[in-house]
């Protein structure tokens, strides 16, 4: 594998490096510092099997754009995407392999397994989904956050997404309330309640170390390489 690592400076950026190491052809910051380039323009006529992002949602139109050029596979390990740039993401998908997921790490995947099953079991459950994150994090709720609601969607077509609660009225049944903290420097906790008349369950997951999600990704990146154009998310690299 030939990979070109976007956010390269980043905390996550730094953990692919490190476990790619000469894997690594290319690699772009936006902030260009420690000699990284800043654009995909100046690493010239370097080319990679697969584009590793972990820079910012903004970037994802020259992420895509420098793919497509050089017709390579792409793991966008970005959250916070406008609807306009998922389009993008999709539209991308078309004529590339693209590996898209709100949360790399394999726990993750497992948990929204768990929770579209559990909301199957219990169709008149309520369900309640709790992200928190360190109080760096610029955007809420969480990527992860919004995979276990979709997750549950897939069983609960009507479900609506409700961030957060303040003011009067109770809760709508069709509602899956999510709720975001930001505290210290906690990695990720994720966790969804389901509750009916007579029972409670609760699933956790809880990230010890950043690395995780760095393995993740490469782990996506060895696996959507040579792949056929489509999208491709943590649910397909579960049944390889």
């Amino acid at each position: 594998m030939r990979a070109i690592l976007c956010g390269a400076n980043g905390a996550m950026g730094k953990l692919i490096d490190a476990l790619l190491g000469d894997k690594i052809v290319g690699r772009v910051s936006l902030d260009g510092e420690n000699g990284v380039p800043r654009t995909f323009e100046e690493l010239g006529s370097v080319c990679g099997d697969t584009v590793i992002d972990f820079s910012h949602h903004s970037a994802i139109a020259d992420v895509l754009a420098y793919a497509q050029a050089h017709n390579c596979a792409v793991v966008v390990g970005t959250t916070g995407h406008t609807p306009e740039e998922k389009e993008l993401i999709y539209k991308a998908s078309q004529t590339l392999p693209v590996f898209y997921s709100g949360n790399m790490s394999l726990g993750i995947a497992v948990l929204c397994r768990l929770a579209k099953q559990a909301a199957a079991l219990f169709p008149d459950a309520d369900i309640e989904i709790l992200e928190i994150h360190h109080n760096r994090k610029v955007d809420a709720p969480s990527g992860t956050a919004r995979m276990l609601f979709n997750a549950i969607r897939q069983v609960r077509p009507g479900a609506v997404e409700a961030c957060g609660r303040a003011g009067e009225g109770k809760r709508k049944k069709e509602e899956v309330g999510i709720a975001s903290l930001r505290m210290g420097n906690v990695v990720g906790v994720h966790e969804v309640h389901i509750s009916t008349e007579s029972q409670s369950l609760t699933l956790r997951h809880e990230a010890n170390d950043r690395k995780m999600l760095a393995e993740g990704a490469v782990n996506a990146a060895a696996f959507i390489v040579g792949k056929p154009a489509g999208l491709y998310t943590m649910e397909e690299l579960l049944e390889a």
